[in-house]
């Protein structure tokens, strides 16, 4: 059975894993953006687990603005107790598992921790491959994004919460 939790150091080696099997070396997020998001933001960093084992996670700070900037990939901030937009600035489902809604699953936690939290909106930037599978889940594609992060075209996806 899938459970979901906030993340905890002892994660950290899981989850740098999936994130290098998950994504191109140029996108993936290093050990120490992870090692700084597990100590920062712990109460918005989700792991889903399977038999106790990490098969995926979700992360991002809570930030001012509707969209994500690429400072926040080098630099974050401990989360707002309520406010704000709930940023992700990574989902990632290990491959044997994916195409099983794990990272379905992963997205309506986060809503409901920032329904609760009364955040504005969740934001994220994914490739165009991609926003079928977030519109599904209700974000609207926002067009283009600004950010330059691994030389690749990203697109503005936002969920709006209230």
């Amino acid at each position: 059975m899938l459970n979901i939790r906030n993340v905890k150091k002892l994660d950290l080696s899981d989850i740098f894993i999936i994130e290098q099997l998950c994504f191109p070396q140029e996108e993936a997020a290093t050990k120490e953006s992870f090692e700084m998001r597990i100590q920062v933001i712990p109460d918005s960093f989700f792991v889903a687990e399977e038999n106790g084992v990490v098969i995926g996670f979700v992360n991002g700070p809570v930030i001012e603005t509707p969209f994500i900037t690429d400072d926040l990939f080098k630099e974050i901030k401990p989360n707002p107790e309520t406010g704000g937009h709930q940023s992700i600035l990574g989902i990632a489902v290990t491959p044997h598992f994916q195409t099983r809604g794990v990272a379905a699953s992963l997205l309506t936690h986060v809503e409901e921790n920032a329904r609760a939290k009364s955040r504005e909106t969740i934001t994220l930037t994914c490739k165009e491959d991609l926003i079928g599978f977030y519109e599904n889940h209700g974000y609207r594609n926002m067009g283009v994004s600004k950010s330059q992060h691994a030389g690749v075209i990203w697109y503005n996806m936002v969920k709006k919460l209230q």
